[in-house]
């Protein structure tokens, strides 16, 4: 039953996670970007660092749950950043198409 929970709060902790980027103009929702907007690239670059922060979550969990953390290939990792990127499509899709069209269309800001 523990791995069970542990599992879902990881994943759960992944979701969010992987759409703080596109959510907020501020970089770690705590600083303020050079020149006032936090470009693409600079969301990349956060959306990254919060995969890493997960991965450690997940090593951590790993350990806790089996004792061991079982060593990984490079397909691991290409699933694993693939799942988190299908993990930040809402939020994605919030920022550059949705909230564009209704700001064009409503006015809305």
């Amino acid at each position: 039953m523990e791995q069970t929970v542990l599992v879902w709060a990881l994943i759960g902790i992944a979701l969010v996670l992987a759409n703080l980027p596109w959510i907020s103009d501020l970089f770690f929702f705590v600083f303020e970007p050079p020149g006032g907007r936090k470009g693409a690239w600079l969301r990349l670059a956060e959306w990254f660092v919060y995969y890493l922060i997960v991965g450690g979550l997940a090593l951590g969990a790993e350990n806790r749950a089996i004792g061991d953390i079982h060593d990984q290939d490079w397909e691991f990792y290409a699933v694993t950043l693939s799942l988190f990127a299908v993990f930040a499509a809402p939020a994605f899709v919030w920022r550059y198409q949705f909230r564009p069209l209704l700001q064009r269309h409503r006015g809305w800001k």
